[in-house]
């Protein structure tokens, strides 16, 4: 008796559990043909107004708010970022190539690979192509070539280099040359404006590397001694951008969103401190130095015949005692030797006269003064303002041509 009693619970158990999982399958079942109803009820039921709102289009809806305030249509964008820079990339990339420095060594002067950078060919006529790179890529070398994006070599000349600019131009035969960078306008270059970086970062085994980033800044000013005697000579122009720019990538384009060379890549800072700082010339700084090397073989620059120092680079006790200035003069440069037969020996500057102004606009120290020479053109007449003995005076000069860089 005690165990049909048992039994029968136990079966009795099984039978409860059985209902019970019966009923939570077919909640199932249910609650998923529900929905498909809903699904397709709701476009029928508003086509006939019967519900509280109208179904619209996936634009339309995107028009009602969008985080902008109900009625006021969002402004859709849709940018395909990866196929614009693959465009841009295949406009330009073959115009970017390796430049190898090549130079003698070794007891039995043999030649070998002293360093490589990179170039951007710019211009290509019947016979002859043109490649901008650095001055300091080709410094020192004895034989150049160029690495194609094939992985070709040929042979370049070097049709004349620029210490103070970084830039030089190379010339080779045109015949295996297909594509040509086209210059664009640096001047309208915007902070936060998209650019493109190719070159060859570490050696032609990374030749057409692209990177990606953003100007910066524009107009920045970095400081360059060329003989390295701890005195800067020059105060560079260049765009700054966060677009990777590393060894080897010196003579690469910086280019913009029209796939226009906007720069030339010629320096990056490299500290343990510092990220994503590139440094490149603006190419309406290039184009007329690169016009005078294919021209001339060199940069004419203008020049005074001047030795020259800055004023604050004077103990202020000589400011009057020495110079005799007025106390509210502050700034300027001091001629410190006139070149004889020189431009400046022609309208009788003198030792100790302290330069104010030149061509119209206020000088501080030589930097500025030399930046706004090297803004003339040979041949031109300047007029200057200048302090001797403590007494204001006028002048004006027919620029020479500079044949050194020591001095202006």
């Amino acid at each position: 008796m005690g165990y049909y009693d048992q039994d029968y619970e136990n079966e009795g158990r099984r039978k409860q559990k059985g209902n019970r999982g019966g009923a939570f399958l077919a909640g199932i079942v249910g609650a998923i043909l529900g929905g498909l109803l809903i699904i397709v009820a709701i476009p029928a039921l508003s086509n006939l107004g019967i519900l509280p709102y109208e179904m619209g289009t996936d634009e339309e809806n995107n028009d009602i708010t969008n985080g902008e305030g109900a009625g006021v249509p969002a402004k859709n964008i849709s940018v395909n970022v990866n196929t614009a820079v693959t465009e841009i990339v295949n406009q330009v990339s073959d115009a970017v190539v390796g430049v190898v420095n090549i130079q003698e060594a070794g007891f039995w002067n043999e030649k070998g690979e002293a360093g490589t950078g990179s170039g951007v060919i710019y211009k290509k006529d019947d016979n002859n192509a043109f490649v901008v790179t650095n001055h300091h890529v080709i410094a020192g070398a004895t034989q150049v070539e160029i690495s194609l994006s094939n992985g070709e070599r040929i042979p370049a000349t070097i049709v004349g280099s620029d210490e103070l600019m970084d830039l030089a131009v190379l010339k080779v035969t045109s015949n295996k040359i297909e594509q040509v960078g086209q210059f664009g306008n640096s001047d309208k270059v915007k902070v936060g404006e998209p650019v493109i970086a190719i070159g060859n970062p570490l050696g032609l085994q990374f030749s057409g590397s692209v990177t990606q980033g953003i100007i910066s800044g524009t107009e920045r000013a970095v400081p360059i001694d060329l003989n390295n005697d701890g005195q800067i000579d020059w105060n560079a122009e260049v765009l700054q951008t966060d677009a990777a720019i590393n060894p080897g990538n010196s003579g690469g384009a910086l280019i913009n969103i029209d796939g226009k060379v906007i720069g030339i890549n010629s320096m990056k800072i490299a500290q343990s401190a510092v990220e994503g700082i590139g440094l490149s010339i603006p190419s309406n700084l290039v184009r007329p130095i690169i016009e005078d090397l294919e021209k001339y073989g060199e940069v004419r620059r203008p020049y005074m015949g001047i030795g020259m120092r800055s004023l604050s680079d004077i103990s202020s006790y000589h400011w009057q005692e020495t110079l005799k200035l007025p106390k509210d003069v502050t700034t300027g440069v001091v001629v410190m030797g006139v070149e004889p037969l020189s431009p400046a020996s022609k309208v009788g500057l003198k030792e100790f006269d302290v330069i104010t102004e030149f061509a119209g606009k206020k000088v501080d120290d030589i930097l500025q003064l030399r930046k706004y020479l090297y803004q003339q053109k040979v041949g031109d007449t300047i007029k200057f303002t200048y302090y001797r003995g403590g007494k204001k005076q006028q002048g004006s000069m027919k620029l020479g041509e500079q044949q050194r860089l020591q001095g202006s």
